[in-house]
């Protein structure tokens, strides 16, 4: 394993000594694409082919994959006369894919070809040629795709990320294109989506007695009431710990008025905040407090509560 680990960890790092002015056309190629990178291959490089579309589209190169042995029975009609199609083959001779560059030519794409063999078929009937030969395979035969495969990707990689680059591909373009899952929702999801809001909202004013407050919060499930005032503007927060304090200090505890328990200075934040943010104010906080309120122009819009953020798998 470490014999394999070692040698393919070696080839990817000869290839990057060895990028000459094919690597730079390409990205302009890509770049410049006014329609999609299609990839294109058969067997393993096929699979190669198929997760580089995809990790072109996600990074924001409009790209598909076109499957090598079902282009000549229709397929061929994905492509277009603005695309660019980025060929897989490392022996450069893949029958599939070699007899598809003539149509790719009748057609109008611009093509380029990753290969081991430059000089092979495939190579000479490509515009652009990615040279990715390696010493030998990983596999102890020097048969089974391995290192050259690793080659490959990584080369891939490459390009989509400096496409990528170029492009000024940030953060909130790459949430426009993941927004299920984790990812998507630590870039997308904001605090007014999670906050608990209306009826769920455990408020009170200044002058209810703890009996009532503790009611509210007993309805709503939260760990604590928000204290407002008649305008709606945020005055302190009873939380839990409130409660109990009181209850163990105080000879008639139930008929104390809110305002006398509150903390008059909780920490709050803002309903458009992202909620990984949110996630971080709640940890980075000194007393590991489990609810914020939410405030909007002065007034209280919500709470966010830690268990609910969680929940919602950001993390």
């Amino acid at each position: 394993m470490r014999r394999v680990l070692a040698e393919e960890a070696e080839a990817v790092g000869a290839l990057a000594d060895k990028m000459d002015e094919s690597f730079e056309q390409a990205l302009d190629m890509m770049e410049k694409c006014q329609g999609r990178v299609i990839t294109c291959g058969l067997g393993k490089s096929g699979h190669i082919a198929r997760k580089t579309s995809a990790t072109l589209a996600s990074t924001g190169t409009p790209s598909l994959f076109l499957h090598a042995a079902e282009a000549s029975h229709g397929d061929l009609g994905m492509v277009t006369d603005r695309d660019v199609v980025l060929g897989y083959s490392y022996s450069g001779e893949t029958p599939d894919l070699v007899s598809l560059f003539p149509s790719f030519h009748t057609i109008g794409a611009k093509t380029i070809l990753m290969t081991g063999r430059p000089e092979s078929s495939g190579g000479r009937e490509a515009d652009l040629v990615l040279n990715v030969a390696v010493d030998k395979e990983a596999c102890p035969n020097n048969l089974a795709p391995t290192t050259s495969t690793t080659v490959m990707l990584a080369l891939s990689d490459a390009l989509a990320v400096a496409v990528m680059e170029r492009r000024g591909f940030g953060s909130e373009d790459f949430a426009k294109y993941h927004p299920a899952g984790a990812l998507g929702r630590r870039l997308t999801l904001r605090v007014r989506a999670v906050m608990r809001s209306g009826d769920d909202l455990p408020v009170a004013a200044a002058d209810e007695p703890l009996m009532d407050i503790l009611q509210t919060i007993t309805r709503t499930g939260a760990g604590g009431a928000c204290i407002v005032d008649e305008n709606c503007a945020l005055l302190g927060f009873v939380s839990d710990g409130d409660v109990r304090r009181h209850l163990l200090e105080s000879a008639n505890p139930l008929e104390t008025p809110g305002g006398d328990l509150m903390g008059t200075n909780p920490l709050t934040i803002q309903p458009d905040l992202l909620a990984v943010d949110a996630l971080e104010a709640f940890q980075m906080h000194a007393k590991k407090i489990g609810e914020m309120p939410v405030v909007e122009d002065g007034k209280l819009v919500g709470l966010l509560v830690l268990k609910d953020l969680l929940r919602t798998g950001i993390v």
